[in-house]
């Protein structure tokens, strides 16, 4: 897969973004309004929130934004090395139980996948009001030598999600980690 191919609209080069997980498409949407120089491919596997995306393309005429609909491990190994500018995951499924965990995104495995296709100075972007999810993200991408970084205040451009509203509503702070390829 060539990323020139996939959004042979744009003129070269481009800094792709890989949104996972984007859930109802607020989020990318507005980030996609903000950040027109930004080619996303947003992946999920709700249904309609790729709707919703898909209705914002549309209406907008957006040509920097694709989605995919389906589970994100099926995308990983197809993607170039090195080929992204960034990875967002905002408020991925927790899946709180003990005999779920094996089901969340942040697996040793998957950061490894991530890593690996995120460009030298490229960042990883990961937001989550679960303690323990941000526990283990933190973990994995510090046993990662590629990776420098670690928690950071809030950005003020990354848009509010319904989940995170749902969390502040119960009390849960969002945890915002961000983290850089150096090699």
């Amino acid at each position: 897969m060539e990323w020139s191919n996939v959004f042979s609209t744009l003129a070269a080069p481009i800094d792709v973004v890989l949104d996972i997980g984007f859930g109802a498409g607020d989020a990318l949407a507005t980030l996609a309004a903000l950040r027109p120089d930004e080619a996303i491919v947003g992946v999920d596997v709700h249904t309609p929130g790729v709707a919703h995306v898909l209705e914002a393309i549309d209406l907008n005429g957006w040509q920097h934004v694709r989605v995919m609909e389906g589970d994100v491990l099926a995308l990983l190994p197809r993607l170039p090395l090195a080929s992204l500018a960034g990875m967002r995951m905002f408020f991925p499924d927790p899946w709180p139980k003990t005999k779920q965990r094996h089901r969340r995104l942040a697996r040793a495995d998957v950061i490894a996948q991530l890593v690996a296709s995120v460009r030298v100075g490229g960042t990883l972007h990961f937001a989550t009001d679960i303690v323990d999810y941000a526990e283990r993200i933190a973990q994995l991408c510090a046993e990662d030598a590629r990776l420098r970084g670690g928690v950071v205040a809030r950005p003020e451009w990354r848009p509010v999600t319904r989940f995170e509203t749902r969390g502040l509503n119960e009390g849960r702070d969002s945890i915002d980690l961000i983290y850089e390829r150096i090699s």
